[in-house]
């Protein structure tokens, strides 16, 4: 029998340098994303949240309780930034034909466009991303997911 402490599950023990390294490299990426992302949205007169929210109803419709949920935030602040944009004709507002009772928020041919356009503008991690292979560029998004749990 062993006299030795069990070790703590994993999410515990002291991470190595590399792996520490790996995550502030991860955090650096992130807030540059962040950053590039706020530019682009400012460029459309935006602010981030609005450009994400805008971002989400150009891929699909989707019911305020729902975007709440993927923005991770309070339905009624969803429902602020729906109004925004619905003022500016980027957005409107939708019956669900599956449940009348529910409105489903959704991007206009105008919102459609401008989110495009904000894709587009994102050039932070292009460039840096052209340099790689293809098989590089595969297998980062390969363990990106991994990580994600995808």
């Amino acid at each position: 029998m062993s006299t030795q402490p069990p070790r703590p599950p994993a999410r515990h023990r002291a991470a190595d340098p590399l792996t520490m390294e790996v995550v502030e490299l991860i955090g650096d990426v992130v807030a540059r994303f962040h950053a590039d992302y706020e530019e682009a949205a400012a460029g459309h007169a935006l602010t981030g949240p609005q450009a994400r929210l805008l971002s989400l109803l150009a891929l699909e419709p989707l019911p305020m309780r729902k975007l709440a949920q993927r923005l991770k935030c309070e339905p009624s602040n969803v429902t602020g930034i729906v109004d925004r944009l619905e003022s500016r004709g980027l957005v409107e507002r939708r019956p669900d034909s599956a449940d009348r009772r529910v409105k489903l928020a959704a991007a206009t041919e105008e919102g459609v466009r401008v989110a495009r356009d904000l894709r587009e503008g994102l050039h932070f991690a292009r460039e840096p991303l052209a340099g790689l292979s293809t098989a590089e560029r595969s297998s980062l998004r390969d363990l990106l997911r991994r990580m994600l749990g995808a």
